[in-house]
């Protein structure tokens, strides 16, 4: 009977209790980092080389001796290195060195998707390989007339790669690419 009376006891509180709580209370989560970069104001690059396009004005220009300038972000401490070649029969060789540098990076990386890019009226064809995933660079491209020009381009990033930190900061210099690629225009 006391066994009986105490169960009865214990069930009804336990009713009560679970009844009377209206709400859960979980632990508040960790403060994650929000990253805000400026809406980008885009400018000429200077008149030395064989090209012509627009870059982010937050951009230092770096290795303004050589064929291509090298675009180097001192807030996010990442550079966009490019390089010109001039394409002397040999285009072939450019494009396979072009898609072989990004599996160079499938050891780290999750995926690699491309975004082939063509604008006709200006003669200017490329791809885009963005890399998702811990790879020491997080996005590559190409652009060529597939004649005279050949542009290539890698950003990097002086940290260890670790990509859900260092996402943001990539997706906006992808976007400063997407740009650089729709203002390309080779010089004749």
């Amino acid at each position: 009977m006391r066994v009986v009376k105490w169960a009865k006891t214990f069930l009804l509180t336990t009713t009560l209790l679970l009844l009377g709580c209206d709400s859960v209370q979980q632990p508040k989560p960790k403060a994650q980092l929000r990253l805000q970069y400026p809406e980008p104001k885009y400018k000429q690059v200077p008149d030395t080389f064989t090209f012509d396009f627009e870059y982010n004005d937050l951009v230092e220009l770096k290795g303004i001796a050589k064929t291509a300038p090298d675009l180097y972000y001192p807030k996010m401490k990442a550079t966009l290195y490019l390089s010109y070649v001039v394409v002397e029969n040999n285009i072939d060789s450019l494009l396979n060195d072009a898609y072989q540098l990004p599996g160079k990076h499938m050891i780290k990386a999750q995926e690699i998707p491309e975004r082939v890019f063509i604008a006709q009226e200006k003669r200017v064809y490329g791809t885009l390989f963005t890399v998702v995933g811990n790879a020491a660079s997080q996005l590559q491209f190409f652009l060529t007339d597939s004649t005279d020009h050949f542009l290539m381009g890698s950003l990097y990033f002086y940290s260890r790669p670790n990509y859900d930190s260092i996402m943001p900061a990539a997706k906006y210099v992808e976007r400063d690419v997407m740009h650089l690629m729709e203002t390309l225009r080779w010089k004749n």
